[in-house]
Parts: C-alpha cells; structure tokens; sequence
C-alpha cells in the first residue's frame, strides 16, 4: 500500500490484531447509521430554510405569482450547481446504487458523497415536486461505499454497508427503524441472515437516535388513530386495494412515458425550459403540488381540506364534497406528471414522497365517495383510508410490499390497521406486478438485465462480468481466402477449432469456419486454390451482442443451440468468442462466493 498514509497503516495493523471482522463490521455499521442521520437532517434543514427563505414578508404578499417562476429558478440553479461545480452527471439515486451493487462492485463515485446534499434542497426548497428520501439515500449509500473502501471491504461488505446506510437513511427520515430494515432488504435485494441482520440493525437505531437529538420528538406523518378497524371493512379494503393498483400503474405508466420523452433531447437547457415551464405552469394552477407536499398529506391525515382548498384558486370548492373530489383527484392525476416534469428538467431527489403523497389522496377519496354515495350505506374513517392508501400506493408503485406494511404501521403507533395494511398493499403489489413487472427504481436495470433481485440463480448472472469471459486469442479468416491460406494461415498456427470470417475492411463478421468442415479437406492440395473461405463458411448458431445481451440472455443462447463456442460482437463488429466452459466455471465461482455472503 504505497500510497496508504501511515496513519492509516498503522490503524490497519492495529484493527487486525485487536477487533474481530464481525465486530469491526457491527461498529462501522453504527457510524454508517450516525453519518446517515446527520445526512437525513442536514437535507431536512436546508430544504426548510431555503422554503423559509422563499416565504419573506415581500414574497409571501406576491406568493402565487411566485409560484410559477420558484420551480425554474430552482432547476436552473441546480443544472449550474451541475454543470460547474459538480463538473460530472448526477445519477439517479436509488437506481444508481442498485447498478453500483450489480455492476461496479459496490463503489459509488466520491461526489455522490455531497452533490445530492446540495442539489436535492434547491430543487424541493424551490417548488420541485419530489421528494428527499431518494437523495439522502444516495448520499448516505456513498458515505458507506467509501468508507468501505477507506477500510479495505471487500464487495460483500461494501454492499451491506450500502444497504445499512439506506436503512439509517430511512430511519431517520420516518423514525420507522423496522421499517428501514425492511426497505434495504426489499430494495436492494439484501440476504437476510444474521450476519446482515446485526448492521442494519445497528444503523437503523443509530440514525433514528441521531434523528431524534437533532430534530426532538418530531415526525413527518402526524397521525393520531382514532378509529379502529371493523371486519365489516374488509370488503372495502378489498376495492381500495385494486383502486391503489390503478393509480399505481398509472404513475409508473405516466413516469415512464414522460421520461422517454426527455430523453429525446440531449441539451439539458432544452429539458430545463420545456420542463420548468411545465412544472411551473401547473405548480402556480395547483399550489399543493409545490414542493414534497408532506403538509397537504398531513392535512389528510386530519381529517380535513379545508387548508388545501382555501389559498388557492379552488377556494370556492368548500361548500361543495363533489367538486372537492374532483379536485382531489385532479391532485393526483397532476401529482404523478408535475413530478415526473422535475426529473426530466433535470431535478434531483426521489418519488417515495410523491408515493405517499397520491397514496394518502386516493384513499381518502375512496372514502370520501363511498360515505357520500346514495348506493352504498356505510360510513368508513376517511382518515384511515388515507393511511392505508399511502401503503397501496408503495406496494404498487415502489412494489415494497413489507416496506410499506411497516412503515405505515410503525407511523400509526401500534398494529390495529395490520390486517388492512395487508389486504391492500397485497392486492395492490400483485396486480401492479402483473402489468409493470418492475418498480421505477429497479425498470431500466432490468432491462438491460442488471438488477439484483431475491433469485440466487438470476443474481449471479448479474453479477458476473461477460467482458472476463471474452476471448479474442482466435485467427480471423477473410471471406476471399483459398483453402492453401487458410492451412497455412490459421490452421497451422492455431490451437482452436473454430475461425472467425471478417470483412477485412469493416471487421464485420461473416461466419464462422469449423475445423470439422475443414478436416475432410484440408489434405487435398488440388482444392487449395479452388475452395474459398466464403465457399465453407457457415453462419454462427448465435451471435452475442455485447451492446446489448445480459448474462441470462448470454446463458440461454447456449442453452437454445447447444454449442460450445459463439462469436462475440460489439458495435456491430466482431469482438472475439465467449466458451461454454469458461462460462460456467466463472458461473460456479461466482455462485460460491455469493452464497459465502
């Protein structure tokens, strides 16, 4: 360790000697938690001063005409704060460190350590609609990778750092500290053993304690229960559950869509101006749509909408339920796309709170529209609803079942809403799966087959490295030469039994020749010059795309021909060859080590 200062190696040494791997792991794991609660507070405090800071005497005067240009400001900043400081693209936070796990081996680059600190409270603190959770994930993730790194980890132990730190994260922010254990295993596909059980454990109390010095006894979710659940209920629960899987699959269907069409453009102030503009335009129509809206979920949770109503356009909705329940709906119609607009213009931070946020609305107006429907006589707490449908809405749109079971049940104070937590996130994750097969964190990845998922077999795949596996020792062939070249030329100075056919000007790929076709042949001087290599060639069974192929597309290719050999190409041209043998032995190793975890 050349470059190790000193002191480092010194403190090297003296761990190794004087605290077991396991303990030295359960103590960093507690700092991991206590640097992701600081995080957790740090992004809190700065978004509500730059809130406050936005909500002086002469702005409050002239506030909603403020509220179209905040939103654009903010952005704005944010893609200078990118573009010159940061001097790097900011991942998506979730969805980065699950590729960061499956594809780079746990290390999260430094900056990831800061930027979210900064970028995340400007785009919420100035109107963004999205939330902080996603962020200070991210960033408490980086601390942990690198530390890991600080300390020599291994990848195993880097990624349960990894997964620690989402625990403290979340811990902190909802004071849910099972709930946090429960995320990290969901989300990032942990194993859950005792080994990895003791770290989240420990992270997950550090950063709740942590949460609790710096902020006091204050939640996120003020929710007081007041009506307990009844049996005649179930049937209703039943219905909000299949109405959270609706609104779940139109909010991944909405995201997805907007995403794909910024992606068109590849001038990040072309996305600022078409998508601020939008956001703003929409944010200044419908206020409660500013920022992570936790005080209009809170106001549900209430009981009431009065205040969502009442400083706003829609003030002269109050007399009437039925324009209100429009109007609700039009919250989270507007909600999914307002903030699916803040990403595609470039905003950071997460949709956890938007989540919540059209989950809390949905199930109060399930309730709204059953107690003031002439069909059906039956009353239902229209507050309860509004909790359990925020659980629909994570079930389906973050497809975290347990997580969201939890959460919820951890925020209420206690279980007596445990059975219909369990009937709604269920019904919700099960049809939302049918449809969208994978949550907004985890779509791309699995798409191009890098998602780390619960299946041991399907992870291992991930995780191996197809570009180790390439070989590139072989003679290339060219279509116009004879028989006498290609014995003289290949196989005389070759130890394989398959060549390569290439254009020699473009380095495409023709076919293949096999030493099998060749063998017959290969004596018989008077074909020399008369058989060509294009005469004999043949086309490969498969051909590997390295652009675009995951490892499961890779093993099923060979599993489908049977061959034992097939030819590699990136780009279109040819890359060198992937062995059936050398495949599986990588597969085997990798399987060990994994299920050493």
């Amino acid at each position: 360790m050349p470059n190790t200062p000193k002191y480092l190696t010194s403190f090297y040494k003296w761990r190794y000697k004087h605290i077991p791997h396991k303990q030295f792991i359960n103590l960093v794991s507690g700092i991991i938690g206590l640097l992701a609660g600081i995080v957790a507070v740090t992004i809190k405090n700065l978004t509500h001063l730059i809130q406050q800071l936005l909500e002086t005497e002469l702005i409050r005067d002239l506030h909603q005409a403020f509220y179209f240009i905040f939103p654009i400001i903010g952005l704005f900043i944010v893609l200078l704060f990118v573009k010159y400081v940061v001097n790097k693209k900011i991942e998506p936070g979730i969805p980065f460190t699950l590729y960061a796990i499956s594809k780079l081996k746990g290390i999260l680059p430094k900056h990831s350590m800061w930027t979210s600190l900064v970028s995340a409270p400007l785009t919420v603190g100035f109107g963004g609609s999205v939330g902080l959770e996603a962020p200070t994930v991210i960033t408490s993730a980086s601390l942990g990778s690198n530390f890991s790194r600080i300390l020599h980890f291994n990848q195993t132990t880097r990624t349960l750092l990894i997964g620690a730190a989402a625990a403290g994260a979340m811990s902190s922010i909802f004071k849910a500290p099972i709930a946090a254990i429960v995320f990290a295993v969901e989300i990032f596909s942990l194993e859950l053993t005792m080994a990895s059980m003791i770290p989240l454990l420990l992270a997950s109390v550090t950063a709740i304690l942590t949460s609790y010095f710096f902020l006091g006894d204050d939640v996120l979710l003020h929710f007081q229960l007041q009506d307990k659940f009844q049996l005649k209920d179930v049937l209703f629960y039943i219905l909000l559950g299949v109405t959270s899987a609706t609104t779940s699959i139109y909010f991944s269907k909405v995201y997805f869509a907007i995403d794909g069409f910024f992606k068109q453009f590849s001038n990040p102030y072309k996305r600022l101006l078409i998508g601020g503009v939008l956001l703003g335009v929409i944010v200044f129509f419908i206020p409660p749509l500013f920022g992570e809206g936790y005080e209009t979920i809170n106001t549900i949770l209430r009981g009431g909408v009065d205040e969502i109503t009442s400083q706003n356009f829609f003030n002269w909705l109050s007399n009437d339920i039925w324009l209100i329940i429009v109007f609700l709906v039009g919250l989270v119609t507007f909600k999914i796309v307002a903030t699916s607009l803040t990403f595609g213009a470039g905003g950071i931070g997460g949709v956890f709170a938007p989540t919540l946020f059209t989950g809390s609305i949905s199930g109060y107006v399930f309730a709204l529209i059953i107690n003031h429907s002439n069909v059906v006589n039956h009353h239902l707490s229209a507050t309860n609803f509004a909790m359990v449908g925020m659980a629909g809405l994570m079930a389906g749109v973050l497809q975290a079942p347990l997580t969201a079971i939890f959460l919820i049940a951890e925020i209420t104070g206690g279980y007596e809403l445990f059975v219909p937590l369990m009937i709604v996130a269920s019904i919700s994750y099960l049809i939302t799966k049918k449809y969208i097969p994978h949550n907004i964190y985890a779509a791309e990845l699995a798409k191009r087959g890098e998602l780390i998922t619960h299946d041991k077999d399907q992870a291992v795949l991930t995780l191996m490295d197809v570009t180790k596996l390439i070989e590139t020792n072989f003679v290339e062939v060219y279509p116009q030469m004879t028989l006498k070249k290609i014995v003289k030329n290949a196989i005389v100075i070759s130890k394989r039994n398959i060549f390569p056919v290439i254009n020699p000007q473009t380095k495409v790929l023709q076919g293949v020749l096999l030493m099998d076709d060749l063998r017959p042949i290969m004596f018989n001087k008077s074909l020399y010059k008369k058989i060509y290599a294009r005469d004999i060639m043949q086309n490969p069974l498969e051909i590997i795309d390295l652009d675009k192929d995951s490892m499961k597309i890779i093993m099923r290719k060979f599993q489908d021909t049977g061959a034992w050999n097939l030819p590699v190409v990136k780009e279109g041209k040819y890359f060198g060859f992937i062995s059936k043998s050398k495949m599986l032995t990588a597969y085997r190793r990798k399987l060990i080590e994994f299920s050493t975890k």
